[in-house]
């Protein structure tokens, strides 16, 4: 699979690059005959630009949450593995 640049940064997992909040407030777009209001435009640009804020910062603080999530569960099983011992000491 060819790499695709996004931001600088080689992105080439199969997966769509993410929009960045940046993106969406600063995208131009070519003039029409019958355009569109430029304000409602940029106001709309900036609602989305917002709500990729909120969704990038929740899937970090989900995936920080899944981390610590998966530490403790090796920490228990590690633990747990220790004081569980087979009652015969027999080979298997």
């Amino acid at each position: 699979m060819a790499q695709v640049y996004r931001s600088g940064q080689p992105y080439g997992t199969g997966l769509p690059a993410r929009l960045t909040a940046h993106e969406a407030r600063t995208r131009a777009f070519d003039p029409r005959r019958r355009g569109v209001d430029p304000e409602q435009v940029r106001e709309f640009q900036a609602l989305v630009a917002d709500e990729l804020t909120d969704l990038h910062r929740r899937v970090r603080l989900l995936g920080e949450e899944n981390e610590r999530l998966k530490r403790a569960l090796r920490d228990w099983q590690t633990r747990h593995a220790r004081e569980c011992r087979p009652p015969n000491q027999g080979h298997w």
